[in-house]
């Protein structure tokens, strides 16, 4: 029997929430994506509480259309500024067994933009400036 490809990415995304919860210190955001729309959640797992969520269906976020990588980024960065405002600075992405690419891909870096895990961002800048300079010694 054949499965579909709904059925593949429902099994991947099982698979990833035994590994990925969310705590009321670094809670879960949760990516999902249809063909017109897309939707974003900041989830305590513990509380089972929403802290936060944004979506291209809401009157203020609606465009053109939602199924596009600027739409994504606009939901990101209204995701992200959410919650800051409920007081969430560090979450864990959960990106709901799609594939880390295109709109996924838009949003999730739109939340680092607008400040979410600013420190995983800062790291990784730090450690690709630092191995450039240290290319840089090797060659001198």
């Amino acid at each position: 029997m054949k499965n579909n490809r709904a059925e593949i990415r429902r099994g991947v995304h099982t698979r990833i929430r035994k590994k990925v919860s969310g705590t009321a210190e670094r809670p879960r955001l949760a990516v999902f994506r249809s063909l017109n729309h897309i939707y974003a959640q900041v989830i305590d797992d513990v509380s089972g509480v929403t802290l936060a969520a944004a979506s291209t269906t809401e009157k203020d976020l609606k465009g053109r259309t939602g199924g596009n990588i600027e739409a994504a980024q606009t939901v990101g960065k209204t995701i992200a500024e959410r919650a800051q405002a409920a007081g969430v600075s560090q979450v864990v992405f959960d990106r709901g067994g799609y594939v880390y690419h295109g709109r996924v891909k838009a949003l999730l870096d739109a939340t680092r933009e607008a400040g979410l895990n600013k420190n995983e961002a800062t790291n990784k800048s730090e450690n690709q400036s630092e191995g450039n300079s240290e290319e840089t010694n090797e060659n001198e």
